[in-house]
């Protein structure tokens, strides 16, 4: 085994590592934080750096807390749970401003105050993988491990997840594990409503009809409805009940109605409930929505953005490349009774100059794009009429290279950015920006 060595972290890596340096070679250290004095031992070896864990903590930083989490450094889910929640927040607008300075060229003019909502209980949307382990005599659910993503990390409870599913981990694992089809079930996938969460048992071979029937059982005592995943996306049904109903309600603001979201287990949703509500509040109050605008809504989803902004302009088109998302956002305007709300089918990382919604003058934008951002949209949008762009953005490297070229191509003005706490305990990055000319 390699000797500890003793070292002083001088920085973080973007994902939350304690960075130091030994004889001139950077080594990222898991669970070592800024100016922390510790002893570490390396465990893998690359050409330009090193990894390494600690051994021993000689010096702690004032700005570590404890883990809520027993399972923390194990369950490769969280990475910063030891760091004070003030301290983490802070350090992603660090890296997104980083981002801007080095990628985009470019600096806000303002800087929005951090967006945080509770810390705990927060995801409802997320994949548990499950493994049965004959060596420890049981079935394993959870979050791959963090030094061995091959692994699934052996939790009991998990202290991010919708509290309802969160702390009936070991009970799904023992679900499982008296299950006939215990080695066929790779992993189940879960999607909370504002009343309804849903397991989707992902399952190789076909379930027994006593299978079957602890799962029906499972989910009555417990209050989740059971999908199950044969195949692919398109194989996922019900088993328990017949006709579960996943929904949430997002305020309109502005003393418009609420609407309300219905949505299938396997879609894309926002992970954080109670933080999409305060984003959607900040997107709004920075679009500024006016009776008299038309308002183009780029990767629109289910309508998250979309139909909210509905009650409060003249027009507004949601634009999203899955079909099934398009269905079900169209599907939702009509049960809210917008009608001034279209929705359209486009592979936006293609180039869609020709279609009708993109020669339209759109008074503002709303894009909220992948972590691989939107630089092929603004090859062509947005058009001469267009004054203002809110920009919701997962990855602050994208964000910051399509800030360079809206601010340095198209003559717009970067108003303010900021982060919002979307993953808290984790090192991702959510941030919003406002866009002017």
């Amino acid at each position: 085994m390699p000797a500890a060595i003793e070292a002083t972290i001088t920085d973080l890596t973007h994902d939350g590592k304690g960075v130091t340096r030994i004889d001139g070679k950077a080594v990222f250290v898991s669970g070592a934080l800024l100016d922390e004095r510790v002893l570490l031992r390396i465990s893998k070896r690359h050409r330009h750096y090193d990894e390494a864990e600690v051994v021993e903590l000689l010096q702690r930083s004032p700005h570590r807390v404890e883990p809520k989490c027993p399972h923390f450094g194990l369950c490769g889910g969280c990475t910063l749970q030891h760091l004070d929640a003030e301290v983490q927040i802070g350090m992603k607008q660090r890296v997104l401003a980083d981002n801007f300075t080095r990628i985009g060229k470019v600096t806000p003019a303002s800087w929005l105050p951090p967006l945080t909502d509770e810390p705990w209980g927060y995801r409802r949307k997320g994949r548990l993988s499950v493994r049965a382990v004959p060596k420890k005599g049981r079935v394993l659910v959870g979050f791959r491990e963090e030094a061995n993503p091959r692994l699934v990390a052996d939790i009991r409870r998990c202290e991010v997840v919708h509290p309802v599913l969160g702390e009936r981990i070991a009970l799904l694992a023992e679900l499982i594990d008296g299950m006939d089809a215990v080695a066929d079930i790779p992993q189940i996938e879960f999607a909370a409503g504002d009343d309804t969460i849903a397991l989707v048992f992902r399952h190789m071979n076909p379930l027994s009809e006593r299978d079957q029937a602890a799962l029906v059982a499972f989910g009555r005592q417990h209050g989740f409805a059971i999908y199950l995943q044969p195949g692919g996306h398109s194989s996922v049904h019900p088993l328990w009940p017949e006709h579960p109903r996943l929904a949430f309600k997002l305020p309109a603001g502005g003393g418009a109605d609420d609407v309300e979201l219905e949505f299938q287990p396997l879609d894309f949703v926002q992970v954080n409930a109670g933080m999409n509500r305060r984003m959607l509040a900040r997107a709004m109050d920075l679009l500024d929505p006016q009776p008299s605008d038309h308002v183009l809504d780029l990767f629109c989803g289910l309508g998250n953005f979309t139909l909210p902004m509905a009650r409060r302009v003249a027009e507004v088109a949601g634009v999203e490349g899955e079909h099934g998302l398009v269905e079900r956002a169209a599907e939702n305007a009509r049960r809210n009774g917008i009608a001034n709300a279209h929705f359209h089918v486009a592979n936006l990382i293609e180039d869609q100059r020709g279609a009708e919604w993109a020669r339209q003058p759109w008074d503002k934008l709303l894009l909220d794009p992948p972590r691989a951002g939107a630089d092929k949209l603004l090859d062509y949008l947005p058009h001469k009429a267009t004054k203002r762009i809110v920009y919701v953005s997962c990855h602050p490297a994208s964000l910051a290279r399509d800030a360079g070229i809206l601010v340095q191509r198209h003559g717009f003005r970067l108003t303010s950015a900021g982060v919002m706490d979307m993953f808290p305990h984790t090192a991702h990055v959510e941030s919003i920006a406002l866009f002017e000319r």
